[in-house]
């Protein structure tokens, strides 16, 4: 009689063989949201400013208290503030910086790609935008008044050269980061020229270019105050130097807040545009 061994069940030895997944470890910031962390800062911020100006640490002509700002706000709005509206302050300055970005990315972002596609280009371009980039505007802001006058022209284009070369050097920089492979693998399968650039070389490029439109957004913003110092009498930029030559210290304020919310707005709707746009940056 021969003897019979018993095998042992399948599904035990199914599960002990298994693969158990691991999650990896974070690095950086990681995925989680930190906007209750930026709310508790922006909170503890106005708390502080509030205890100084109470206190009388910093003189109340200097540093008003931030209710006192609201008030200000209320008080400009019903009223106005040299000769116009609150709106229509907000609106000049809306105008002036939305024509001029529209021109910058119109402009910026073609030659940007041209820049990052061919070595001519880029050799041609590359020593003037670096020239004249670290330039603070106030520098040739009286170049604008001489050659283009006091209008709204010499305004508007003194923002479009603030913002112009972030846009063009971020989409030559996101060219010029394309992996060579993704290239080769799209000839390989046959990609014409204007395939190869809608499917591969600008979806790779535009993470860069979004990026580029946020930081020249705000170089815009803080050009905003230099560019309406010709000859204006409308804008955000104007109520501040004109209520900072009273000592209008909460006028300051409100229109600093203005630019700090309407920057703010600006550069949430580039990056709602690029979780629509590039779901995958920071992803690959």
């Amino acid at each position: 009689m021969s003897d019979i061994t018993q095998a042992p069940p399948i599904a035990a030895d199914a599960e002990e063989r298994q693969v158990k997944l691991v999650k990896m470890a974070g690095f950086g910031a990681g995925e989680k949201s930190t906007a209750a962390i930026s709310v508790a800062t922006a909170l503890a911020i106005l708390l502080l400013w509030w205890f100084v100006a109470a206190l009388g640490v910093v003189p109340h002509l200097f540093l008003p208290r931030p209710d006192e700002v609201l008030t200000q706000i209320g008080v400009i709005y019903r009223d106005g503030y040299a000769g116009a509206s609150l709106s229509e302050h907000v609106s000049a300055s809306l105008f002036r910086i939305v024509v001029a970005a529209l021109i910058a990315i119109s402009a910026g972002v073609p030659l940007g790609l041209l820049m990052g596609l061919n070595r001519w280009a880029k050799g041609v371009l590359d020593a003037p935008i670096e020239f004249y980039w670290p330039l603070p505007p106030l520098s040739y802001l009286p170049l604008m008044i001489i050659w283009l006058g006091i209008g709204e022209t010499s305004k508007i284009t003194l923002l479009v050269l603030a913002m112009f070369a972030p846009i063009c050097l971020s989409a030559q920089a996101g060219v010029r980061s394309l992996p060579i492979e993704r290239v080769n693998a799209a000839r390989s399968l046959g990609a014409s020229r204007l395939q190869l650039f809608l499917d591969i070389v600008l979806p790779s490029a535009l993470p860069e270019i979004l990026t580029g439109i946020r930081i020249a957004l705000a170089v815009g913003w803080s050009t905003l105050v230099a560019a309406e110092l010709i000859a204006s009498t409308r804008g955000i930029g104007f109520m501040i130097m004109s209520a900072s030559q009273f000592l209008a210290t909460d006028v300051v304020f409100v229109g600093i807040a203005i630019i700090a919310i309407s920057a703010f707005t600006f550069s949430a709707a580039v990056r709602f545009l690029e979780a629509v746009l590039v779901p995958w940056k920071g992803k690959l």
